[in-house]
């Protein structure tokens, strides 16, 4: 989901950087707004930024314009939550290009918006939803791999958009070639959510899970 550096004009990599500084400062609102309700909401956001620096690093290869990437954000948003996986997505690129690839800060808005946007459309048609355990909604393997679905078209749709503004001329074919391969995120990654959120459910009695995760919000539907 990395646009390589040198395909976005300087000026439109600025207005992205305004929009992802927009966003966390919105996410970071939301933390101190939530601070009281939940004390542990700084360190979600920094377990979230590790997890998914470790998921970015474990599988990256380079797919025409851009780069597939095992980002794990379904796993993360569904254990975590919305604000501290949205923050993580900041904080992690930002460590990612420090530690390991310097040149990717020159598009670190680029790749932030191309992850949080994504995920706040997500949370707003139907993450929100699977939170509310009044709802009635109930985590399912069905679910999980739709809600994958929708995060990594947004994903590369956004990758799409980013190209269709560069002064990089990029065929249609190239970009068509990295969105297909994310088919393979989609196949593959809601293995690791279910797991993780059937793993972690059933500990949620637990001191430091109730504290440190989110997925007393959630509702699991046992398998048939």
């Amino acid at each position: 989901m990395h646009v390589e550096p040198g395909y976005v004009a300087p000026a439109k990599v600025a207005l992205a950087n305004v929009g992802a500084l927009g966003v966390v400062m919105w996410t970071c609102a939301k933390h101190i707004k939530n601070f009281s309700v939940d004390p542990f909401l700084i360190v979600k956001s920094l377990m979230a930024a590790s997890v998914f620096s470790l998921f970015m690093q474990s599988f990256h290869v380079p797919v025409g314009p851009s780069e597939l990437h095992f980002v794990g954000a379904m796993a993360i948003y569904l254990t975590l939550g919305f604000t501290p996986t949205l923050l993580g997505f900041g904080i992690g690129l930002t460590l990612q290009g420090a530690v390991f690839e310097p040149a990717d800060l020159l598009h670190l808005g680029v790749n932030s918006l191309s992850l949080m946007l994504p995920l706040i459309s997500v949370h707003a048609i139907s993450g929100r939803r699977v939170f509310n355990r009044d709802s009635g909604e109930k985590i399912s393997w069905a679910q999980i791999v739709k809600l994958d679905a929708m995060y990594y078209a947004g994903v590369t749709s956004m990758v799409g958009f980013w190209l269709m503004i560069s002064d990089v001329a990029t065929p249609v074919s190239a970009w068509a070639t990295f969105a297909l391969s994310y088919l393979v995120v989609v196949l593959c990654e809601p293995i690791i959510t279910y797991a993780a959120v059937r793993g972690l459910k059933a500990f949620e009695g637990h001191a430091l899970v109730s504290r440190l995760t989110a997925v007393h919000s959630l509702s699991l539907r046992e398998p048939v």
